[in-house]
């Protein structure tokens, strides 16, 4: 990696100063974690408060991948200081944005990640006011998670699939409505508690733990 000084760090934008982050993996058992090493190379307090290096090590340990530890350093505050909360249901986990990161990175690992998306997606939806904005994201939803053969088709029944394919041309803030609760249902029951159970959400929790 290219060393830069903090001259250099303090005129970078966020993004590129958490892309060029030092990752070193740490080894448990036959599962690979990684975290965040020091910025104290890359950025100065002054400059980027928030990317402070003692706060970079707390905000991303045993995560999954370098993607995942981007993703969660660049919060302003600690975002995974209600990691212990997931615990307690799907709703905890899908209303904390890091939850929803970790949740997600877990969902690619079982490669079901387009659950989550198009959750989040139909959750963006119902804030749309504008009818044109609603129509054109109504069809990106269709052709990217519903119709047959969409690069991201969710499991849904038949039933299901063809009223939202039969009323697509005249959408509402609930066209989705149906399709989005048999998601969140399959997440909550089938996702959720292996989720519980996995790396990376165990990975996490040992973290906070041991503050």
């Amino acid at each position: 990696m290219v060393r830069r000084t903090r001259e250099d760090a303090a005129s970078l934008p966020t993004t590129t100063l958490c892309i060029q982050i030092s990752i070193y993996s740490i080894h448990v058992g036959r599962g690979s974690f990684r975290f965040v090493q020091s910025l104290d190379s890359l950025v100065s307090k002054q400059s980027q408060p928030h990317l402070q290096s003692g706060r970079i090590l707390s905000l991303s340990p045993f995560v999954e991948d370098e993607e995942m530890a981007i993703k969660l350093c660049c919060f302003p505050k600690d975002p995974l200081e209600d990691v212990e909360t997931w615990s307690e249901s799907v709703d905890k986990v899908l209303n904390c944005k890091a939850g929803q990161i970790a949740f997600q990175e877990f969902l690619k690992s079982e490669y079901s990640e387009e659950n989550i998306l198009f959750w989040l997606a139909c959750e963006e939806y119902k804030k749309i006011k504008i009818a044109p904005e609603m129509m054109s994201s109504a069809n990106r939803i269709y052709s990217e998670f519903v119709q047959t053969e969409a690069p991201k088709q969710i499991n849904i029944d038949c039933g299901t699939r063809e009223n939202i394919t039969k009323n697509i041309s005249q959408p509402s803030l609930t066209s989705f409505d149906s399709a989005q609760k048999l998601i969140y249902s399959l997440m909550a029951r089938d996702c959720y508690p292996r989720f519980l159970k996995s790396d990376i959400y165990q990975g996490l929790l040992r973290r906070t733990n041991s503050r």
